[in-house]
């Protein structure tokens, strides 16, 4: 398409160690399968990223390296998925070319739509949240000689963003799962080449967080939960 960044090619895999470049938990998706290190003299493991995650919307430089979000994006396409379907595309939004149509798309998004001077300004806002995005797309496998349902597929999608979530706080950074009027937007659909039976599931920001992110929930699970 006219106007849309070159891809960037120099993608690599890392077999050994996530880089301890930062100071902030890092858990190491590649060395132990069982999510399990020990960081400053403290273990973390699976279920302590599944209870401390949380997202924040100020989020700032650094963002992952490319070993990093290959790393994410490998957590991504390891959800369930109905026997191998992959119902999903990632577009990863990293360099400064990129940004820069990604805020344009957004803008544009607004001014065609006639959504009006509020959403003009959550535009800016979205545009400049995180140095990296991945756009998730639900992209539904219609060649299964075994289909399931759309809605299941969807739900394999679902599962997949919130992996590259995990995965980037597994590495000690922080993101953000946005939807909003954004996801249906024609010209950021147009932009991720999407079919009419695609559908934009989520923009994953990904960062740095300039302030402290919340503490644990400490959910009350009675009323979430009956037990049989």
């Amino acid at each position: 398409m006219a106007g849309r960044p070159s891809e960037n090619k120099d993608k690599g895999f890392s077999d050994g160690l996530i880089s301890d470049q930062f100071e902030r938990p890092v858990l190491n998706l590649c060395y132990n399968p069982l999510f399990h290190t020990f960081i400053k003299g403290m273990p973390m493991d699976a279920l302590h990223l599944l209870t401390t995650r949380r997202s924040s919307k100020n989020l700032t430089a650094p963002a992952p390296n490319a070993e990093q979000i290959e790393q994410m994006l490998q957590a991504a396409t390891q959800v369930p998925d109905h026997g191998n379907m992959r119902p999903f595309r990632f577009t990863v939004i990293e360099s400064e070319d990129g940004l820069s149509y990604f805020r344009k798309l957004l803008t544009q998004t607004v001014t065609e739509c006639n959504f009006g001077e509020d959403s003009m300004k959550k535009a800016e806002k979205v545009g400049n949240m995180a140095p990296l995005v991945i756009g998730v797309t639900f992209s539904p496998n219609c060649s299964s000689p075994k289909p399931k349902p759309e809605w299941e597929q969807m739900l394999s999608a679902g599962c997949s963003a919130y992996a590259l979530q995990l995965a980037a706080s597994a590495q000690g950074f922080d993101n953000v799962w946005i939807t909003g009027l954004w996801v249906n937007s024609p010209q950021l659909r147009e932009a991720f080449d999407c079919s009419d039976r695609e559908k934009i599931i989520g923009l994953i920001m990904i960062g740095t967080s300039a302030e402290k992110t919340a503490g644990p929930k400490n959910t009350d699970l009675d009323e979430f939960v009956t037990h049989w």
